[in-house]
């Protein structure tokens, strides 16, 4: 239970299916007591209902002495979610062999493409999972399950668990996905069956609430400085050159700051949590015109969701129920194009958009083992009866989060926070983005 529970602050209680009451098969010794909680300072940025720091309580990650669930009756499933990401096939992979060769699980199951794979009207069949047929996935990037976007009955997906006697759900995903693994919670809590279902928080923008830092979050800054390296080198290669690269971010611009901290070329970042004027007064185009004269070239980096201010908006949304983003990169493209013309300044622009290259490598070596400790620390919690939870790093120590916690909002960068000041020196564009109203 979390301390500030009854204060309404914040409260951090872990749901079980029922006393654990079956000795742990592990052979080693160090287990973790619910009694002897990680207290961690959260603040204003962690919170959207506090306004200053609090202490809060949270379960601590790890092994458990007794077991809710007998190894030899467990049959667990896996399912992936949403857009790839670098480690899914590392937690997939940790999974599988923490289950089966330290449980040692009755079986493991694979859902195919996402929640379609319950649905049986798509025709796809779930597959098994052993120790064989994972060897060395965490080497390849994707997933080897497939993945799907979009809503799916969840009366139909209790059902196929209940038709394999599935006991264990672990579910690898976004906001979205954590969303639907919450509603799985409630029907399989209605129907009053014995389901432990355990997430797995993944996005490659890192804007999951209360997850100080995402699995894939580590490669993509990697991949993405090294975009930005070569959008450098072209832009230094010919007068005033110009090198615009859009990343992944719809509603957060954690990559696109962290890239542009790690790789100090960038002359202007743009995030959806900063508005920017194109023109006018502290506009970014009179600061490229002149950028241009002082240095004879330019690197801007953008994240997708930036400058949707600027944008009529589409009306439409995804096949996850998310506003189609307005393409905020061709507008600048378009938009400095115009207006270095109309001031007689030639110039040579390059575009680059490395997102889907990005979502598909394989996860670095960082990324690989905060995936095995991911994976790991899921079985743990599943076996011991835990249900309705997050498995997550949360400033350096894992705990299990209450899913309703992680999808209470979305994490946006903190304009006030020491990252983004950062940025601004790095870059010195402190004129050009304002926080957004």
């Amino acid at each position: 239970m979390s301390r500030h529970a009854k204060s309404g602050v914040l409260d951090a209680t872990i749901a079980t299916l029922g006393a654990p009451t079956i000795a742990s098969p592990l052979p080693f010794g160090r287990f973790i007591s619910d009694d002897h909680p990680a207290s961690i300072r959260l603040g204003p940025e962690d919170l959207d209902d506090v306004s200053e720091e609090t202490d809060v309580d949270f379960q601590v990650a790890g092994p458990r002495a007794n077991l809710y669930f007998e190894p030899s009756k467990v049959r667990a499933a896996i399912v992936t979610c949403g857009g790839l990401c670098p480690g899914l096939n590392d937690v997939i992979h940790a999974i599988v062999m923490e289950a089966h060769h330290n449980y040692h699980v009755a079986s493991v199951l694979g859902v195919r493409f996402g929640l379609q794979g319950f649905i049986p009207r798509f025709g796809h069949k779930l597959v098994e999972l052993t120790t064989a047929n994972v060897t060395g996935i965490h080497q390849c990037g994707g997933t080897i399950l497939g993945s799907s976007r979009g809503v799916q009955p969840i009366g139909e997906v209790v059902d196929t668990l209940e038709r394999y006697r599935i006991n264990q759900l672990f579910v690898i995903g976004g906001d979205g996905t954590m969303k639907a693994a919450m509603r799985i919670t409630e029907e399989v809590q209605r129907r009053g069956a014995k389901i432990a279902v355990i997430g797995v928080p993944k996005t490659i923008d890192n804007d999951i609430n209360l997850v100080t830092s995402s699995f894939g979050f580590d490669t993509a800054v990697e991949r993405a400085a090294d975009a930005i390296r070569c959008a450098h080198t072209e832009a230094i290669a010919v007068p005033n050159g110009i090198g615009v690269v859009k990343l992944m971010g719809r509603e957060s611009g954690f990559i696109a700051a962290q890239a542009t901290l790690a790789l100090k070329e960038v002359n202007c970042v743009l995030i959806p949590e900063a508005t920017f004027a194109l023109r006018g007064e502290n506009g970014l185009l009179p600061w490229l015109e002149q950028r241009l004269l002082e240095r004879g070239h330019a690197v801007i980096v953008v994240a997708e969701g930036a400058g949707q201010h600027l944008i009529p908006e589409s009306g439409q949304t995804d096949a996850s129920g998310n506003p189609v983003l307005g393409d905020i990169a061709g507008l600048l493209i378009r938009e400095i194009g115009d207006y270095l013309k109309e001031r007689g300044v030639t110039h040579s622009s390059k575009y680059i958009d490395p997102s889907y290259l990005i979502r598909s490598v394989p996860a670095n070596a960082n990324d690989r083992i905060y995936c095995g400790f991911l994976g790991q620390f899921a079985i743990h919690a599943a076996m011991a009866g835990k249900t309705s939870m997050v498995v997550s790093k949360l400033y350096g120590r894992y705990v299990h989060l209450p899913l309703h916690l992680v999808t209470r909002r979305r994490k946006k960068l903190n304009l006030a926070s020491d990252c983004w000041q950062a940025v601004l020196e790095s870059t010195g564009q402190h004129a050009i983005t304002s926080p957004a109203e």
